[in-house]
């Protein structure tokens, strides 16, 4: 059986002339499975072919890790295998992971240098309002 392609129009509800046109392409397909020749010839005929043919199977992390924790079982350092660090706990660190964690001397500066920010900031808006809004002494 011939494909055909047929047309179908919809009307507007006001007047009688088409407002939409449109082609619909009855499907291509049949009932049933594809035999195992023409399965082959889509597969070659596609352009991931060569790509996909090869089955591997990789290691998963999982695997690495659970193979890791059962050979070299490590614990992690406590503070007395560490030792007392004054400069992280005065300077500050870095983790393994790149995370910071401030220290006491930085603490104390940003908390220095927001405390003077911000009252200069408070005499600098109050000079520059009073001199607009002339806010002279009140008598």
């Amino acid at each position: 059986m011939a494909a055909q392609n047929l047309s179908v129009s919809v009307l507007d509800h006001y007047s009688t002339r088409p407002v939409e046109r449109g082609l619909i392409v009855p499907p291509g397909s049949r009932v049933g499975p594809a035999t195992e020749a023409e399965r082959q010839q889509i597969i070659r005929n596609s352009p991931l072919y060569g790509h996909y043919e090869q089955l591997v199977d990789r290691e998963s992390a999982y695997e690495i890790l659970k193979t890791r924790a059962a050979t070299s079982p490590e614990q992690a350092p406590t503070e007395a295998d560490r030792g007392f660090n004054w400069g992280e706990l005065l300077g500050g660190s870095t983790g393994p992971r790149g995370g910071h964690r401030a220290g006491i001397v930085e603490v104390i500066a940003k908390s220095t240098a927001r405390t003077i920010g911000s009252q200069l900031g408070r005499q600098v808006i109050r000079g520059v309002l009073g001199s607009i809004f002339g806010g002279g002494r009140r008598r």
